[in-house]
């Protein structure tokens, strides 16, 4: 059997798919995202439309598959078929598309196609975790959880300690080399700091043998491909930027110790970026949305009597800025009261998360 006949037999109808917010709706969709995001069920979710002759479905990622052959062959076995559906997942653009009524491609490129929709797919927000929570367990016991092992789509019902280990074999999957490995860990590691490059490169290069232009290139790289991001202070663009990652759960997969107001910040950025495009932060305020007035901070066990001198931190820095509310996220805490004029939500994290 020649790989494009292999391809062509695959089935995806009886995928049991679970509801994500983002979905393919355009036949022509270059879909990227970062690894286990979710991108191949989105992709498995639109097949399920069509008949299983009407596709045919090509991983690169598979060693099985002859990339030599699919070059050569495609163009006329898709015709010869009368195929309305090409998928190509972990394309790298390495040789002509051919022409097809809808063509989905998954790829790490970020490259632009005339008549293509870009499709960019973050891991599961909150909501999304408790679809797919098979459980049938409280709300917050679904928190500890989400917090605990990440967002991830494919570690939501397996347990813990398969939890790692999917979580060690994905931070080796991303990486290039060891050297490449020894960055993203020491970046992971400072998630929800405000840390300089330099800094961290200067801490790094005491423990292995590295450039400074491999260092910074990789770091571009793991930006660019969103696996982490780097958060500017408002107005300040000189100021040391705060680090975060798509899965706030790598940090406990680096190290043993505990480091849970970081995790715990890092998720509720998580759940930002799929609402907001502008994000920064300010002295005291964990993430703040100029274009909504809106601050959010992060304190996962607030008490308002105990943390005055916090408030009066908080107070001064929102009276200088245009900031209409002010969130404080916490575990369980829930209270309200107004700094000034400002009304202040003291809220737990699945309640605001959901609303």
């Amino acid at each position: 059997m020649t790989t494009l006949e292999f391809c062509y037999e695959l089935e995806f109808s009886k995928i049991n798919f679970i509801e994500r917010k983002t979905r393919i709706t355009h036949p022509k969709t270059i879909i990227t995202g970062p690894p286990k995001s979710g991108k191949s069920f989105l992709i498995f979710d639109y097949l399920s439309n069509f008949d299983t002759k009407d596709y045919i479905y090509i991983d690169f990622n598979d060693y099985r598959n002859e990339k030599n052959e699919i070059e050569k062959n495609l163009e006329d076995f898709v015709l010869n078929n009368k195929i309305k559906v090409i998928v190509l997942e972990n394309f790298e653009f390495d040789f002509k598309v051919p022409y097809c009524d809808s063509i989905i491609i998954s790829t790490k490129s970020d490259i632009k196609l005339k008549s293509f929709k870009k499709l960019f797919l973050t891991p599961l927000d909150f909501e999304e975790y408790l679809l797919h929570d098979k459980r049938n367990q409280p709300i917050t016991q679904s928190f500890n959880m989400f917090l605990k092992n990440g967002n991830l789509p494919g570690v939501v019902n397996i347990d813990e300690i398969h939890t790692f280990n999917r979580l060690h074999d994905l931070i080796i999957l991303i990486n290039k080399d060891k050297t490449t490995q020894e960055i993203l860990k020491i970046l992971f590691f400072n998630i929800d700091q405000k840390k300089s490059l330099n800094q961290l490169y200067l801490n790094l290069k005491t423990k292995i043998k590295i450039s400074k232009d491999k260092f910074y290139e990789e770091c571009k790289n793991f930006e660019k491909s969103r696996i982490l991001y780097f958060i500017p202070k408002y107005k300040k663009d000189k100021a040391v930027k705060k680090i975060y990652s798509y899965n706030p759960s790598f940090l406990s997969a680096i190290t043993h110790k505990k480091k849970f107001k970081n995790e715990f910040t890092n998720i509720i950025f998580c759940e930002l970026i799929n609402k907001y495009k502008n994000i920064f932060y300010l002295d005291y305020i964990d993430f703040y949305i100029p274009n909504k007035k809106v601050a959010i901070v992060s304190i996962p066990f607030f008490n308002s009597i105990l943390m005055q001198d916090n408030i009066k931190k908080i107070k001064k820095v929102i009276e200088e800025y245009p900031i209409n509310e002010l969130f404080i996220i916490t575990v369980s805490n829930s209270e309200e009261f107004f700094l000034g004029e400002i009304e202040v939500i003291v809220i737990p994290f699945y309640e605001w998360s959901l609303s």
